[in-house]
């Protein structure tokens, strides 16, 4: 390429690929074909990032406390660490690795595997017969569960989302935009599930109520109507955020939009819900209470429902649920003075800062040797990821709130052929009328059995 001297014809080179803008007439036809010939002032625009920030502490706000209570807690702060250096993507397969580790450990096959040799068990709904097992069948998504961000004023040690007042992921408004767009188009969704985080500190918070009762008025409910029955609202509440400051209207605003609140509080006493989600927690907590009780939460006869949830301090399961919730009224009512409609039981998770309790006390084996043993078949059939559909704070898809934080997305549709088979078949069922639905497919843009992809704007 160098020598003065041409080569023979019979070994000439082609001539070097050329631009496809190289000669005037060419760039003419390429109206984008313009970059300056002045490279060296060239430069890259940072890429976009959510941009979101809290408002300023004001007096009263418990997050004080609880950064106070990170920066001494050297567990969360390698915790932490860690996950600015790899990446909440890398920590989530990491914990799977482990999880898996210990299951190998013991034994245990995958999932899929170990629903079919429960031997001669049948559940409704499951999609099993006596012999073969059971299946987790995906249906018709009747829950639109959001999780609109993962900034909270608590940092609790069992938190499955490792929410904090340091996370300042969240979701934007044309994000939101999207899901009242989808619930629109899903009238069969039955239940809009808020949470985070702390969901009422985020600013899509109210937009979601008000756009989520205003597609329930539009479409009505009934039998002459799109909407079958009600729109069940969730707000997944702390408590404590009742009280931060500029929230002073978030009771009233959650009773005049009928919003189911479901409240964690893992103890009637102080000493182990503070244990479990940081100092003064328990009493704020309790305050909470009290301004929903007095607004009619939790009281017989108003329809404003009020439930609490308990999950277990450490590597142990829950007690019955009847019995609890028994204990639960009798404590708070006579105690403090506080009432409420029902209480959950839930099972913690293995995973994020739970994992990492138990990984670090040695006992994630035996934990997950513990959930083996005790497996319930019978909750199969109303497992979450069976009907529901679980929205990131950026617009991707799950199909349940745990494996939302796992990072076990849905597949899109249409990216096998066999699903392109199934949607052709389906369609060719469809009647003409493409505003009704049938065999669980959405004929007008809408939730089904296995959505999947994106939401987000960006």
């Amino acid at each position: 390429a160098f020598s003065s001297q041409a080569p023979p014809s019979s070994q000439a080179k082609k001539p070097p690929a050329r631009s496809p803008a190289s000669t005037p007439a060419a760039a003419a036809a390429l109206p984008d074909y313009n970059t300056p010939v002045d490279v060296a002032g060239h430069s890259l625009r940072k890429p976009k990032r959510n941009s979101w920030r809290p408002p300023p502490l004001a007096e009263g706000s418990l997050i004080p406390e609880t950064l106070r209570q990170m920066e001494g807690d050297a567990e969360f702060q390698l915790t932490a660490s860690r996950l600015k250096q790899v990446g909440a993507v890398a920590l989530a397969r990491e914990e799977r690795k482990a999880r898996r580790r210990a299951l190998q450990g013991l034994g245990v096959p995958e999932f899929k595997d170990f629903l079919r040799a429960q031997p001669g068990q049948e559940c409704e709904g499951a999609g099993s017969s006596a012999g073969e097992g059971l299946a987790v069948r995906r249906r018709r998504a009747e829950v639109l569960q959001l999780n609109i961000g993962l900034y909270c004023n608590q940092a609790c040690s069992h938190c499955h989302v490792e929410s904090s007042p340091q996370r300042f992921e969240s979701m934007d408004r044309a994000t939101a935009a999207k899901c009242l767009d989808l619930l629109r188009a899903s009238p069969w969704v039955h239940t809009l599930d808020l949470t985070g985080g702390a969901p009422e500190l985020n600013p899509q918070f109210e937009f979601l109520v008000e756009g989520a009762r205003r597609v329930e008025r539009e479409q009505g409910h009934g039998l002459c109507s799109r909407r079958a029955r009600p729109l069940e609202i969730i707000d997944r509440c702390n408590l404590t955020a009742l009280l931060e400051p500029g929230q002073e209207g978030l009771g009233s605003f959650l009773a005049e939009h009928r919003v189911r609140v479901v409240a964690s509080l893992p103890c009637y006493s102080p000493k182990n819900v503070d244990t479990q989600r940081g100092s003064k927690v328990f009493e704020r907590s309790l305050e909470g209470l009290r301004i929903l009780n007095d607004l009619g939460y939790g009281k017989p006869g108003t329809g404003l429902e009020l439930d609490l949830v308990y999950n277990p301090l450490g590597a142990f399961l829950p007690p019955p649920q009847p019995a609890l919730e028994a204990k639960y009224k009798e404590e708070l009512l006579s105690a403090f003075g506080v009432e409420f409609s029902q209480l959950f039981t839930m099972t913690n998770m293995p995973i994020k800062r739970f994992a990492d309790f138990l990984a670090k006390r040695g006992e994630l084996k035996e934990y997950m040797d513990l959930l083996v043993r005790n497996f319930n078949p019978s909750t199969v059939p109303e497992l979450m990821c069976s009907n529901t559909v679980s929205v990131g704070f950026d617009g991707k898809v799950y199909d349940c709130d745990f494996n939302q934080q796992l990072g076990l997305g849905l597949r899109r549709q249409g990216s096998k052929k066999r699903d392109a088979a199934a949607a052709a078949a389906a369609q060719a069922q469809r009647p003409a009328d493409t505003g009704t639905e049938t065999n669980g497919e959405a004929a007008d843009g809408g939730l089904e059995g296995a959505d999947g992809g994106l939401l987000g704007a960006g």
